[in-house]
């Protein structure tokens, strides 16, 4: 382990969180150009806090300042006995990349899914995001799947 990775640990996300977590959120969302509403910020941190949602939030952190979080679902699957572990959002502050805290994240989420015997941890990213594909090629497997959306409308 480097010095730089040394002063990093990830623990899961604490209500005292909300002012870092939220300006790491709205730039996460800037990235992919979307704008949640506020409301949908609200709910999703509020269902981290929620024992019966199976959404989930860690964070790395220096000891002062959040470095990054990482968002996580668990769910059902037609493939498998056990759960799937979704690692929905990934981000880290531009001042810690390149300094292993992303993969810090995802092992920790390895960890939860391991911990609650899921079958399988996967995740998503965008074509155009290459910075992000050197770290999960480096560890993890590109299975090939092409994602495809359709909008429902009337949902509020």
């Amino acid at each position: 382990m480097t010095a730089a990775q040394q002063f990093v640990s990830v623990r899961t996300l604490e209500q005292s969180d909300f002012q870092q977590w939220s300006v790491y959120w709205d730039q996460y969302q800037a990235f992919y150009k979307v704008a949640l509403d506020k409301d949908t910020t609200e709910l999703t941190w509020a269902r981290f806090f929620n024992s019966a949602e199976p959404v989930h939030c860690a964070v790395a952190t220096d000891g002062s300042r959040l470095l990054g979080f990482v968002h996580f679902v668990f769910h059902r699957s037609t493939w498998a006995r056990n759960d799937f572990c979704y690692l929905e959002d990934l981000y880290v502050c531009s001042s810690a990349r390149g300094k292993r805290v992303g993969k810090q994240l995802i092992e920790f989420v390895q960890g939860q899914a391991q911990e609650k015997r899921c079958d399988r941890l996967y995740w998503h990213t965008q074509e155009t995001n290459q910075t992000a594909q050197r770290l999960y090629d480096w560890i993890a497997e590109k299975p090939g799947v092409i994602e495809y959306r359709m909008a429902l409308p009337g949902q509020d």
